[in-house]
C-alpha cells in the first residue's frame, strides 16, 4: 500500500495524467477511498476527477463525511450533479442530513424529480431510525407471476437496485407477504408462481424500529438484507448488510468513548479541534474530581485511626485498586451483555445475584492471598484483619455496584456504557474508602478503645 501511495505522488507531481488514471483504474473502490486519506484536499480533488463516472460515485460513498464535504467544494456544477444523482438514497440522505442547509438545498435542487422524492422519504423519518438507512432500491414482484416472469424482471431492473439476491412480494396494496431468494428462482420451474415457493414467515423491520435493533435482528437471523415496512405493513425499503457494518462501527465506537467518559465527537476525534476535545473531557473528568474529594474528606475526617495505625495509610491503594478492577470488569461484562441481548430484564435478578456471589468468592480468595503479605509488611494483626475484611467486603458491594448501575442506565433508557471506565472507577474508589475506614473505626473502638 505504502508503494502504491508512493506511486501515485510521484506521477502527481509530474502531472503525468494518463499513467495516474491507468494506475487508478484497476483499483478496488474501496481501496481508493482509504488511500485517499493519504493526501491534502487540493491533491484529493485532482486524483478523484482521474475516475470514471461509476467509480467515482463508490469512492466518493466509502469516503468519511469530512472529506466528502471537502470534495463537493471542488466540483464543477454537473460533476457534483452526476455524483450525487448516483449516490445510493439512504448514503445520499446521510450526507444531506450532516451538510449546512443551504448546501443541502443546493445538492437536492441538483436531483431528478424521482431521486429528490426518493431523498426527501428516507429525511422524512427520524435519525438512527430503519427508516432513515433504508433504501428504496429493491425487487418488488407479485404473488401471480411466474418463475420465468420474475426472472426476466429482474434482469431487466435489476443494475439499478442495490441487491438483487432477495425479491420481496407484494400484494396489491404493497403490503409484504413473501420473499423469494434468487437461488430459488434460478433452481424452480419456469412456470412455477411466485406463491407456490415465496417465504411467508418474514423477518422484516419496521420504520420506526431502532438502526441498533435492526443490525441485531440481521446478525441473529444470518440477513443479506432486511425489508422494511412502514405503520400499514407496507414495503417501502430494505436494509442491506453493508449498511449494518456500518450501524455497529457507529455503535461500538460511541460505546468505546463513552467507556473510555467522553462525549461522542460529531467528526473524528483526530480531525477535532484541541479546544473542542479539550472541553467535551472536560465535561466527564472534572465530576470525577469532586466525587475524588470525598475519599480526602473521609481521610481526613479518620485521622484518630491513622495516628494510632499510621501503616494503614500504606495498603489504601490496594484497597481502591482491587475495587475499581473488580467493579469496572463486572460493569465491562453487563454493558457488553446488554448490547447483545445475553442481559435483559427476565435474567437480570438472576444473573446480578451470580455476580455478587463471583465477588464474594473473588473476594475470599484475594484475602487469604493478600494477608500473608499485610502482615509481613505492618507486623500488625489488627491491620491484617482490617485490609483482609476490606477485601472481602469491597469485592462483593464494587461488583454488586459494577453490574447493577449499567442495568439502571440502561433501563432510564441512557447508554449503559456511561456507567462504566472512569465514572465506575471513580464511585468504587469512594466506596472502597468508606469501607475500609468504616471498618478500621469498628475494630480498633472494640479492641483499643479509639473513638470512630
Amino acid at each position: 500500500m505504502e508503494e502504491f501511495v508512493q506511486t501515485v505522488k510521484d506521477l502527481l507531481e509530474t502531472h503525468q495524467w494518463q499513467d495516474l488514471k491507468g494506475l487508478l483504474a484497476p483499483r478496488n473502490p474501496n481501496d481508493l477511498a482509504h488511500i485517499f486519506a493519504e493526501f491534502i484536499p487540493s491533491e484529493r480533488a485532482v486524483l478523484f476527477r482521474l475516475l470514471e463516472k461509476q467509480e467515482a460515485v463508490e469512492v466518493f460513498e466509502n469516503l468519511p463525511l469530512e472529506e466528502q464535504q471537502e470534495l463537493l467544494g471542488s466540483f464543477r456544477q454537473e460533476q457534483l450533479r452526476e455524483i450525487v444523482e448516483h449516490m445510493s438514497p439512504d448514503d445520499r440522505a446521510y450526507l444531506l442530513d450532516e451538510v449546512p442547509a443551504k448546501v443541502a438545498k443546493r445538492l437536492l435542487g441538483l436531483l431528478t424529480p424521482e431521486e429528490r422524492a426518493a431523498t426527501a422519504l428516507l429525511l422524512g423519518y427520524g435519525e438512527n431510525t430503519a427508516g432513515r438507512i433504508m433504501t428504496p432500491e429493491y425487487i418488488d414482484l407479485k404473488s401471480f407471476v411466474t418463475v420465468g416472469q420474475a426472472l426476466e424482471k429482474i434482469r431487466r431492473v435489476g443494475l439499478d437496485k442495490e441487491t438483487i439476491y432477495y425479491s420481496y412480494v407484494t400484494d396489491e396494496q404493497r403490503r409484504l407477504i413473501g420473499i423469494v431468494s434468487i437461488r430459488q428462482l434460478v433452481l424452480a420451474d419456469p412456470q412455477t408462481q411466485l406463491a407456490d415457493i415465496m417465504e411467508q414467515d418474514i423477518i422484516f423491520a419496521h420504520t420506526h424500529d431502532d438502526q441498533e435493533e435492526v443490525a441485531h435482528k440481521m446478525q441473529k437471523y444470518d440477513l443479506l438484507a432486511i425489508p422494511v415496512v412502514d405503520r400499514e405493513d407496507r414495503l417501502v425499503g430494505i436494509v442491506t448488510h453493508d449498511d449494518v457494518m456500518d450501524i455497529i462501527q457507529e455503535e461500538v465506537t460511541e460505546d468505546i468513548y463513552r467507556l473510555g467518559a467522553m462525549e461522542v465527537p460529531e467528526q473524528s476525534y483526530f480531525k477535532s479541534k484541541i479546544f473542542t476535545v479539550a472541553g467535551s473531557r472536560l465535561l466527564w473528568v472534572l465530576p470525577m474530581i469532586i466525587i475524588e474529594n470525598f475519599n480526602g474528606y473521609i481521610i481526613n475526617q479518620k485521622t484518630e485511626i491513622l495516628k494510632v495505625l499510621v501503616s494503614l495509610a500504606a495498603f489504601v491503594p490496594l484497597i481502591t485498586s482491587t475495587g475499581g478492577n473488580m467493579g469496572s470488569q463486572t460493569s465491562t461484562v453487563f454493558v457488553r451483555g446488554l448490547a447483545l441481548k445475553e442481559v435483559s430484564a427476565r435474567n437480570a435478578l438472576s444473573l446480578l445475584i451470580r455476580e455478587v456471589g463471583i465477588g464474594l468468592l473473588m473476594g475470599l480468595l484475594l484475602a487469604v492471598f493478600a494477608t500473608g503479605m499485610v502482615q509481613w509488611i505492618a507486623g500488625n494483626t489488627w491491620v491484617t484483619l482490617i485490609v483482609g475484611l476490606s477485601l472481602i467486603l469491597n469485592a462483593t458491594l464494587t461488583t454488586l455496584l459494577g453490574a447493577s448501575l449499567p442495568l439502571v442506565f440502561d433501563r432510564l433508557g441512557f447508554d449503559p456504557a456511561i456507567a462504566s471506565g472512569p465514572l465506575i472507577s471513580t464511585m468504587i474508589d469512594v466506596l472502597g474508602i468508606v469501607i475500609y475506614f468504616q471498618l478500621a473505626g469498628l475494630v480498633l473502638t472494640w479492641t483499643l478503645a479509639i473513638p470512630s
